[in-house]
Order: C-alpha cells, then structure tokens, then sequence
C-alpha cells in the first residue's frame, strides 16, 4: 500500500480481519427525533465507545499489527494532539512493544493523560506542525522507531475505514456516509470502504470554517497549505494529508464547513436526544446535516461520531448553544 492508485477496498477488509479481537465492534444508534429535525433517516455510528474513546484506535492497531517482528522490536513513534497517540500507545501495549508519541504544548490534558496511561513515552514539542515532525523524526532515527502518522500512513488508512464497513454491514443500503475531516485519515478510509460496496454512497466530509483547508484543497484542485486553524475542534486542526488529498479526489468525497457555534449546538442535541458525550470535532458531523438539509432530505445516512474524550474542566456547557 504506496498511494491513491494502489489503495483499495481489499486493504480496508484486511485490515478488519487484522484488527477482529482487538478493535471494539461499535454500536449504531437512532433517535427519531434528530430524524424528524434533519428530514433525514439518520444512524449515527458510535466510535466514541470505541477502546480509547475514538476511532483512531482501528487505524492505530492495524498499523501496529501489519509490522514485521523485526520492525515491531523497535516500536513505533507518532506525534499526536490526543486521540491517536492514545489510540497507537495502547495498540503497541497490545502487541507488547514500545511507543514514542510527540506531543504539542498546550494539548487536551485529558488525552495526554490516556497517552500516558496506556504506557507510551511522552515527548513534548512546540505547537507547531514543523516542532511535531521534526522531533517525530528525531526519535525515529534514535531509537529505529517506526513512524506511524496519524493520517497519512496507509496501514492508518485502511484501519480506519473499518468503522464505515461495520456501518454499512449492520443497517445495509445508505445514500451518505458523513464524517468529520482533518487530516483526512477518517474519510479517506470512509471513501475506500464504500469504494467496493456496490451501493452508490456518497462521502462528505464536515469541516470547522476556521479549519477549512479540506474544503479549499477540493475547491482550487491543490492542497492548501497556509489555512492558520481556528475553531474549537481541536481534532480537526490538522492540514490535509497529501494522500488523504489524492484519495478524496479520487472518489468524489464532498466537504461542507459548519461554523463552531453550530457544532456545540449539535454536540448539546446528541447528549440530549441520544444521551452520549461526544467531542466537538466529531458533532460537527450532525452540525453539516442541520445546515445543509437540503443536501440531506429524504436520504439515509450514515455518520460516524468518531470520539467523546471531553476534557469536561475545559468544556463551558453554559456555552453549548441550544437551536
């Protein structure tokens, strides 16, 4: 697995055979109220019960599982705001090896303390994408860590798009399948899952507007590279990935941006109709069905609530807007 044009769904069921006894199969829930709001027929894939409280632990562990021994004797080594230096810190506890994970000042402590939890070392860096790579890149050449990318890498990739395929197998025919976009190793995974399906589904992307580079990478045909993040989501920070980029073009993904207000408002509405905590990033899922209904109504579809580690110190609920 090298790019865009090698990536296939075959990868994707690999990595679900791969990663069958470790990876949480996740529940899809329903309300029929948040239906009757979008005009919609909604299922809402659950990954915040998955291990580590998001889906990042799927691409995580078949990344880690997909190493030779001789590789998996000398670790791995990521750089992570949170969910998948956790997600890779316990991946590597599965496999009883060691995990760097480089993280940037100023981070979910609540996440740092997963990562740390789960036995990684911590390394901490300037919050820059630049301080991230180079000190990932430091310690690799250390200690002969494997790098792992929390969304670049095609193991991750694959990994990831397990969710969809475990969607899809359990509520059958969908028109959409919605996930929230940062680097893109989610809806990239998404779009080679459905690629093989023999259903025509299509895969949207919901972007922050103040994190909005997924969105101008389709729109100017390149990747955008000097959007400066602003929003509350801090998930989806991240740039888009020049393989995500490849894989999105490939298969048509679609982005649409819903703004942070819209993304607590919708964050309260999950905990209110489906009595689950979600993270900000991933409500942006339901935000992008309630903004845009038009590109929704009448349709079924899936989304994938892809975490709920809340940092509930941090977390104002006074703030959480109500429609």
């Amino acid at each position: 697995m090298t790019d865009a044009r090698t990536l296939s769904q075959a990868d994707v069921l690999a990595a679900a055979a791969r990663i069958a006894g470790h990876a949480q199969v996740t529940p899809v829930l329903r309300s029929h109220s948040l239906d009757a709001l979008a005009g919609a027929e909604l299922h809402f894939k659950c990954e915040n019960f998955q291990r580590v409280g998001a889906f990042k632990f799927r691409g995580a562990c078949n990344a880690v599982w997909s190493l030779s021994d001789d590789e998996a004797a000398r670790g791995v080594v990521t750089h992570s705001s949170g969910n998948h230096g956790a997600a890779l810190a316990l991946a590597a506890h599965t496999r009883g090896i060691a995990a760097h994970v480089v993280v940037p000042a100023g981070a979910v402590r609540s996440k740092v303390a997963a990562i740390r939890t789960f036995g990684a070392t911590v390394h901490e860096c300037a919050p820059t994408q630049a301080a991230r790579d180079a000190m990932a890149a430091d310690i690799g050449q250390r200690t002969g860590a494997r790098l792992v990318h929390p969304f670049t890498d095609p193991a991750v990739i694959a990994g990831q798009g397990t969710a969809a395929l475990e969607l899809i197998r359990e509520v059958g025919a969908l028109d959409m399948i919605v996930t929230p976009v940062g680097g893109g190793g989610l809806v990239s995974g998404t779009a080679l899952a459905v690629a093989g399906c023999g259903q025509s589904i299509r895969v949207i992307g919901a972007e922050p507007s103040g994190a909005a580079d997924a969105y101008e990478s389709l729109r100017r045909g390149s990747r955008v590279l000097d959007v400066v993040p602003d929003t509350i989501c801090d998930g989806l920070r991240a740039t888009i990935g020049p393989l995500n980029f490849e894989l999105m073009r490939k298969h048509g993904v679609q982005v649409l941006l819903v703004d942070d207000a819209e993304t607590m408002a919708a964050m309260r509405l999950v905990w209110e109709r489906l009595k689950i905590m979600i993270e900000p990033s991933c409500a942006t899922v339901l935000a992008a069905v309630l903004r845009h209904r038009d590109i929704f109504a009448g349709q079924r579809v899936g989304l994938v609530l892809s975490g709920g580690n809340v940092d509930l110190d941090e977390i104002r609920f006074s703030a959480i807007a109500a429609q």
